[in-house]
């Protein structure tokens, strides 16, 4: 999965070839995408938002021919719209759209629980998946939700080592969750999705394959409804 840098980021699987952390610098495409994706965690960029490429390219010190190659990675992603003859932007949900995204994240959600409910192993995988609740725990507390965002990518990584499923590994970083959770942002949001981590947690570590999946397909639909209440 997409780091915010473009290789996958595999994980050890005990029933399955290993999966391993890369260990591949990023090259200046990768550089500019990541450092975009991380900016649009912080809030520095937003939904919306006309990206100009001269000055990206100061920004990271990198040419041009990098940037709209980071551009091009970012619009399969979902992430930038890109209109000939106009300046790219940080894409901007409409609400069905959002739906939409929610929608396709519910399918993969669960499938992703289920797999690593399946393929669970307690000795390897309960210490990293309680850290990650700490970790998003923390920082729902503080009300900062840039490290909420780093820390629910890093339990989704962690979910998907478990899981094992490459498909799933492609397949994630092309949902725009991410563009979703940048235009809505709140407490109430942000504390449902914290219970309902740890339930997903609670059901990989039970190896309730069929439970997990449910919390999955709940969890995303939850989210569906909060954000359009508050729309």
């Amino acid at each position: 999965m997409w780091n915010n840098q473009s290789e996958l980021v595999r994980i050890d699987n005990p029933r399955h070839k290993p999966i391993v952390p890369t260990s591949i610098p990023p090259n200046a495409a990768d550089r500019v995408a990541g450092g975009l994706l991380a900016e649009l965690e912080r809030g520095r960029i937003v939904p919306g938002q006309r990206l100009v490429e001269t000055e990206i390219a100061t920004r990271f010190g990198v040419g041009r021919n990098a940037v709209r190659e980071a551009m091009q990675h970012l619009a399969a992603r979902g992430v930038i719209d890109l209109v000939a003859n106009r300046s790219p932007a940080i894409r901007l949900l409409t609400l069905p759209e959002a739906l939409d995204v929610l929608a396709v994240a519910r399918v993969a959600t669960g499938l992703l629980l289920s797999a690593a409910a399946a393929r669970h192993d307690p000795a390897r995988d309960d210490p990293r998946l309680a850290a990650a609740l700490t970790e998003l725990t923390d920082a729902a507390r503080d009300g900062d939700d840039p490290a909420f965002s780093r820390a629910r990518r890093r339990l989704y990584r962690i979910l998907l080592g478990i899981a094992g499923n490459r498909e799933l590994m492609r397949l994630f970083p092309g949902i725009a969750t991410q563009i979703v959770y940048a235009q809505y942002r709140g407490r109430r949001l942000r504390d449902l999705r914290l219970a309902d981590y740890r339930e997903m947690v609670a059901a990989v570590r039970a190896g309730d394959a069929q439970a997990a999946e449910r919390i999955g397909h709940r969890h995303c639909e939850a989210v569906a409804r909060v954000i359009a209440e508050e729309k």
